[in-house]
């Protein structure tokens, strides 16, 4: 992870973007995630173009986030 990894984890884009990554690999359960999600983007006060633009640089790292937590998604 990157040196600043303690501070990506106050970063609420990245919170957004780890259940972003999680909740793409369990596509089935969309519809209920999907309103989920929404609730954590407005608590977090994020857009979901802006965790995608978070995910599109920061892949890696929330990858690294969901695996050294247990949770690959699956």
């Amino acid at each position: 992870m990157a040196a600043s990894g303690r501070k990506a984890r106050r970063n609420p884009l990245f919170g957004a973007a780890v259940v972003k990554a999680v909740l793409r690999k369990r596509s089935a359960e969309a519809s209920a995630t999907s309103t989920l999600y929404q609730g954590i983007l407005r608590d977090l006060g994020v857009t979901d173009e802006e965790v995608e633009a978070y995910l599109a640089e920061h892949e890696d790292d929330v990858e690294q986030a969901i695996r050294s937590h247990g949770r690959r998604g699956d």
